[in-house]
């Protein structure tokens, strides 16, 4: 009688320490979705805006950046950031803009919908 009792103790305590660290573990995922947002909403201007980054090496970047009405390239590096030219708008590409995403991908769509009915009417159905 007393082994069973000690295992339900034993049960008891496992559930009581995993129901506190998933409880823990809730809470640090709150609070870290809370401060990102706010950081977002307090970093978030309408003058400047990072377009596009490429990473050369470890601590070396190429930005396009948005200023104002203006784009510039910049070198960024570990200690210092170098404006390599002004970019006209025209010259760049917005993917989110254009939409050529999203037709290609309808694209694909039709015709794999074009070939299962294809394969359904010569009956090589799957």
């Amino acid at each position: 009688m007393l082994l069973v009792s000690e295992r339900a103790d034993s049960y008891m305590q496992f559930i009581t320490v995993l129901l506190l660290f998933v409880f823990v573990l809730a809470i640090t995922a709150f609070v870290t979705k809370w401060i990102g947002g706010y950081q977002k909403g307090k970093s978030a201007g309408a003058n400047m805006e990072l377009v596009e980054a490429i990473r050369l090496s470890n601590n070396k970047y190429v930005q396009i950046v948005r200023v104002g009405r203006k784009y510039l390239a910049l070198a960024v590096c570990k200690d210092t950031v170098t404006m390599l030219s002004e970019i006209p708008e025209e010259d760049l590409s917005f993917p989110g803009s254009s939409g050529e995403g999203a037709s290609a991908f309808r694209d694909v769509l039709m015709k794999i919908q074009k070939e299962r009915i294809l394969e359904k009417e010569d009956g090589r159905d799957e």
